[in-house]
């Protein structure tokens, strides 16, 4: 059978890779390798028979010997966004370090437009895409939509105040849930039908923040009004909550790539790849509804 490795394999999306591996795409666990800088923390994984290895983006010889035998190689994007272009360097030592160990098979996470995108980390990821075709291996890009989890980061405090401040305007997104896109990715890890590609995940709808906070209120029971804000209105507000300023840089920069409308696109990809439709927001609310204060 093919060796699969996932780095970044005790982080949220790389967890939940390894789990749709095992459990819907039913690959044995000695099959799967789950890459991370510190192996310590995927003991209980190691100790289901999944092969653990160190792996470290800012250590080229750690992934010489993490990525030797792989058939099938996820780099699932670093959270390296508080210093501009590390993430862009992070990605392409390891992609380096995949063409020189013979990985067959290369799965990258990407986010949709990156070459027109607003959002401050679009150029790691347009970089890093770049070095994934430049590098003459196999290939198969995922752009992920702007995840549903995001949410639940802000809306919390959005529904204690009733109120979500916003400079999105009118414009649209197609948001998907992390599972989704790790299903997505687990289901492309396991066939041997990789021809070189790119894919946007998304939903199957394309909704407006006011629309997002209708269903939020539909759901919870809550009323939660959008609260137009400019750029400069919002960036303020997020400081003075005492966000760092690459976060308020990548929020505001958020709002306006959907004002644009770069986020307003729905693709059938992720049917295309799992069989399956992509879950619904309204879906993905109501099974957390217990986080969201009603």
């Amino acid at each position: 059978m093919s060796k699969i490795l996932v780095t970044g394999a005790s982080g949220q999306l790389g967890g939940l890779v390894i789990k749709h591996l095992l459990e819907t795409q039913k690959v044995a666990a000695s099959d799967i390798i789950a890459a991370t800088r510190d192996p310590a923390k995927l003991s209980a994984l190691a100790e289901t028979g999944v092969e653990v290895r160190k792996a470290d983006f800012d250590d080229a010889a750690s992934l010489d010997t993490a990525f030797a035998g792989i058939d099938h190689l996820a780099i699932i994007s670093t959270d390296s966004l508080a210093v501009p272009g590390l993430r862009q360097t992070q990605h392409k030592t390891a992609i380096a370090a995949a063409a020189k160990a013979g990985v067959k098979h290369v799965v990258y996470t990407s986010m949709p437009n990156p070459d027109q995108s607003r959002v401050t980390f679009a150029p790691d990821h347009l970089a890093s895409e770049q070095a994934v075709k430049a590098s003459g291996l196999a290939y198969t890009i995922l752009r992920n939509a702007w995840y549903m989890d995001n949410y639940l980061m802000s809306l919390p405090h959005n529904l204690q105040t009733g109120q979500w401040f916003s400079a999105s305007g009118n414009g649209r997104i197609s948001n998907i849930s992390r599972d989704d896109c790790a299903k997505a990715l687990a289901a492309v890890l396991a066939s041997d039908n990789t021809p070189n590609a790119t894919y946007t995940l998304t939903s199957a709808e394309s909704l407006t923040i006011s629309e997002v906070a209708a269903l939020v209120t539909e759901v919870v029971g809550k009323p939660l009004a959008v609260v137009p804000v400019t750029d400069e209105q919002l960036a303020g507000g997020l400081t003075g909550a005492g966000l760092p300023p690459f976060l308020v840089d990548m929020l505001v920069s958020a709002d306006a790539n959907v004002r644009d409308g770069n986020f307003d696109l729905v693709t059938g990809d992720f049917k295309a790849l799992t069989g399956s439709e992509p879950e619904t927001l309204r879906a993905f609310l109501t099974d957390r509804k217990s986080v969201l204060p009603g």
